[in-house]
């Protein structure tokens, strides 16, 4: 059996946990991570190439007998990495670049949606500053304001009044506060309810679901603060039941995967929705192209099955549901980030604490971290993802918490209610 050389693309917590589901498969060869962080150069071999340095990505991975490309996060989806990647005869996990406008275009999404009859919220999307203030003051109701374009999960601002909608439309149109990605502004309906991740693997043609996972996306306690790329997740949600998948595969998935391959781009790789439960069923807040973070983190060590297999299948449209199979129990994730973050943050920090955990059911996936000098620092604002197995979801909580109270770095933040329900839940949390 030949093996088989990867490279994953990405620096984060979803890239280590990737490569630590990837190194277990029986096929794999060399692991190389571009440009990779202090806990990847444990699974495998750190490259020093940025994630949007298509050219020379794509020249490493010839190099190197590269059998396999895997795709990160979505910067380089967006710039058309996978493209290039075929058109060099390279074989890659994940959606082209037309396939991943349903993620880097929030406005395509919406307009895909709508003909393609998916549930979502309703949306009016926007290029300039009056004609959305304009409509704002016929619509004063609760908003949530989108920049189009990629933000790093952070160009949603969830508005409790009008006078919170006047200001983020200001902070997008006038401010430039997340750059081109708000040449384009949605505004849309605000929908209450829980919400869900639920992604998907593709091939083109067919679509299998993972695990489905809840993950938290506010700063603080009590889901309070500014949005941040997620602090914390969870799976399987105790309200989520195999019915309720099935709805979500039948009503969202399958008609995305469908029309895209009508519209002549085929999806192959990860799909993630990302919905909201509300009171007239599921909806769609948003698409994603590729696997979350920190939703990676919960969902692969639940996972039962060679995830190299599974992303080769998709890649020749040969996927089988039997492939992906789910592991008994649950998973928890607690984000440990840096001081400020999503704001400035400090860098540099040194952490301590990681070789005190020895339990195999606490799993420490890094994400903003380097080597300085032999030494382990923070180099990010998310800086480690701390992950509890258990045969349920309290167990698996006390144990990513109990993982979390061993390590140290100066000014370390963390949520403590991950996994709590909360009274009145609004999405975006």
């Amino acid at each position: 059996m030949k093996a088989i050389n990867v490279l994953i693309i990405g620096s984060g917590g979803r890239e280590h946990a990737l490569a630590w589901k990837i190194a277990q498969s029986p096929r794999v060869g060399k692991i190389y991570i571009a440009p990779g962080n202090g806990g990847t150069a444990e699974v495998g071999i750190n490259v020093p190439l940025g994630i949007e340095a298509v050219d020379e990505l794509v020249k490493f991975a010839l190099d190197k007998n590269i059998g396999l490309v895997v795709v990160g996060p979505e910067a380089p989806l967006a710039a058309g990495v996978v493209d290039r990647c075929q058109e060099a005869g390279l074989v890659a996990f994940g959606p082209t670049q037309q396939a991943a406008r349903l993620e880097y275009s929030k406005a395509f999404a919406k307009a895909f949606m709508a003909d393609h009859h998916i549930p979502t919220a309703v949306s009016r999307t926007y290029w300039a500053l009056e004609p959305a203030l304009a409509h704002l003051a016929q619509n004063p109701g609760p908003v949530v304001i989108k920049a189009s374009g990629l933000a790093a999960g952070k160009g949603v601002i969830v508005c409790d009044s009008l006078e919170e909608a006047q200001e983020a439309l200001k902070q997008m149109f006038v401010e430039r506060t997340f750059g081109t990605a708000a040449d384009e502004v949605l505004i849309e309906e605000r929908l209450r309810g829980s919400e869900l991740s639920l992604l998907a693997f593709c091939d083109g043609k067919t679509a299998v679901p993972m695990p489905p996972a809840r993950d938290h996306k506010r700063a603080y306690d009590g889901d309070q603060g500014p949005n941040t790329g997620g602090m914390g997740a969870y799976a399987p949600p105790a309200d989520v039941d195999q019915a309720l998948v099935d709805q979500i595969m039948t009503q969202v998935i399958y008609p995305a995967v469908e029309g895209m391959a009508a519209a002549g781009s085929p999806y192959q790789g990860v799909l993630y929705a990302g919905m909201m439960l509300t009171k007239d069923g599921p909806k769609v807040l948003e698409f994603n192209c590729r696997f979350g973070d920190p939703e990676t983190e919960v969902i692969l060590p639940l996972l039962d099955g060679d995830l190299l297999e599974i992303m080769l299948a998709c890649t020749a449209g040969e996927l089988q549901e039997q492939m992906v199979q789910k592991r008994e129990g649950a998973c928890a994730t607690v984000v440990m980030a840096a001081p400020g973050y999503p704001g400035p943050y400090p860098k540099s920090l040194p952490i301590s604490g990681l070789e005190s955990i020895t339990d195999p059911a606490i799993l420490v996936f890094q994400a903003g971290t380097d080597e300085q000098d032999g030494r382990l620092v923070t180099s990010g604002g998310r800086v480690l993802a701390v992950s509890g197995l258990g045969e349920d979801l309290e167990t698996a909580f006390e144990r990513a918490y109990a993982g979390v109270e061993r390590i140290h770095f100066e000014g370390a933040h963390y949520r403590t209610d991950i996994g709590r329900p909360l009274a009145d839940e609004t999405g975006y949390g």
